[in-house]
């Protein structure tokens, strides 16, 4: 009777949460061996937790230079957790029944569509197929064009670097192996378009979702015959990425991007403003941004990319939905529209409420670590932000923590990878709704 009361309890949103941790914890153990070590010593679990947390969470922070402190066994650790952290658990959990002639039950199915953020049941196996297709092929011709700069620089090893920046750019990780040749993350590379505009894309790609993708393919990128998840999700993207652009541009131009000519200004100011989306790489130091261009890498990092991709943040959805209804309710109005669309009452509710999760997450990580370290303001909200919408892009705040600071930082890579509604509910989840109709009683609000 126990183990069945188990079993019930052990719902969909509960099964992805404990895998995530457990690929999590296996990574951590695989990280502190002197294998994973350049120096081939132990490395602290507190650190190599950290590691793991943050590559499987596609998010970037980092407490060693990726390049430096791991010997190759642990970066081929790394970009495994990165790309199962991406992609999804179930969808390697899925392949890997292909690969032993399994047949994929129907929970599996349900495990599936969830994990990927599909729509619907019918045709799940199909968009399984066409993810890893597309990841594969998106990911081979990054990778493909990066090692035609990376070769003739690094040689052999450039092509190691080539494949590692293409998956870690295409799952929006944001971990670079540049630490050793001088470089902090792609700053050696500003100047160079096909390196630039190669990282853009991947970042872009893995950043829009598999469901766009699909929707963009199946209509020959026919704008009037998307859904309206991916016409959402296209418009909010562009809106972002190009006011970004313009925003960073003004901000800059005397600050982080002073002494530069127009062309790398304008390059630079649309690196930041894709790379903000919970990329993690930059080619700007982060600590040279102005203020105002500080705040506006915080509200970008907060948004971060779209539901079913590889990003994290509060989802370009989510901002939307959650902009229109503030508008719509200040025009006394009780529906939320776009797109001649009425968005359902319920999605509504679900976009305030992960905007709040993620911002009471936030306010109390960075009220705890500010109290357990002496750093600026800004920089701890910076670090703070960027662990939650799992970006990765630092002032150079977390290699310097304290253990307590960094575990903060740990539960919010968690948390912003599994979203933080589905981490409260994986907490709180029942399997049964109660039936029981509580009455009604007006509060004053307001």
């Amino acid at each position: 009777m126990a183990f069945h009361k188990l079993k019930m309890k052990m719902t969909n949103t509960r099964i992805i949460a404990i895998s995530f941790a457990l690929v999590i914890l296996v990574g951590t153990i695989l990280l502190c061996t002197p294998f994973a070590s350049a120096e081939g010593s132990w490395t602290h679990p507190v650190d190599a937790l950290f590691t793991a947390t943050t590559s499987t969470c596609v998010t970037g922070l980092v407490v060693f230079d990726t390049g430096a402190h791991w010997s190759l066994f642990g970066q081929i650790v790394i970009l495994f957790l990165v790309q199962i952290g991406g992609i999804g658990f179930m969808t390697v959990v899925t392949l890997f029944s292909f690969f032993v002639h399994r047949k994929v039950s129907l929970h599996e199915r349900r495990l599936l569509l969830q994990s990927m953020g599909s729509l619907q049941m019918s045709g799940v196996m199909a968009t399984f197929r066409q993810i890893l297709i597309g990841t594969l092929l998106v990911e081979g011709v990054g990778a493909a064009l990066l090692a035609c700069r990376f070769y003739p620089v690094y040689g052999g090893k450039g092509i190691w670097y080539a494949v590692f920046h293409s998956i870690s750019a295409f799952c929006n990780a944001g971990l670079d192996l540049f630490g050793p040749e001088g470089s902090s993350s792609l700053s050696m590379f500003r100047n160079d378009p096909l390196v630039s505009f190669t990282i853009l894309f991947l970042i872009v790609v893995g950043g829009l979702g598999f469901l766009v993708w699909d929707d963009l393919l199946r209509n020959a990128f026919r704008f009037r015959r998307l859904h309206l998840h991916s016409k959402l999700v296209l418009c909010v993207t562009g809106v972002l990425l190009f006011g970004g652009c313009v925003l960073f541009y003004m901000t800059e131009y005397n600050h982080a991007f002073a002494g530069m000519s127009q062309g790398e200004r304008w390059m630079s100011a649309l690196f930041q403003s894709v790379t903000v989306r919970t990329a993690g790489f930059f080619t700007v130091d982060q600590t040279a941004l102005s203020d105002t261009g500080a705040i506006g890498s915080i509200c970008l990092m907060f948004v971060g990319g779209s539901p079913g991709s590889t990003a994290g943040g509060i989802k370009t959805t989510t901002a939307a939905i959650f902009l229109f209804s503030i508008l719509r309710f200040a025009q006394n109005k009780d529906t939320v529209v776009f797109g001649k669309r009425r968005i359902e009452n319920r999605i509504v509710r679900q976009a305030g409420a992960i905007v709040g999760v993620y911002l009471l997450m936030a306010v109390i990580a960075a009220a705890l670590i500010c109290a357990m370290e002496d750093a600026p303001f800004l920089a701890v909200v910076y670090e703070t932000i960027s662990a939650v919408a799992t970006v990765g892009l630092s002032m150079n705040l977390t290699p310097t923590l304290c253990i307590g600071s960094k575990l903060i930082l740990i539960f919010l890579m968690y948390a912003g990878r599994l979203g933080g509604l589905s981490l409260f509910l994986a907490l709180g989840e029942t399997a049964k709704a109660e039936p029981l109709e509580r009455p009604t009683e007006k509060v004053l609000i307001g």
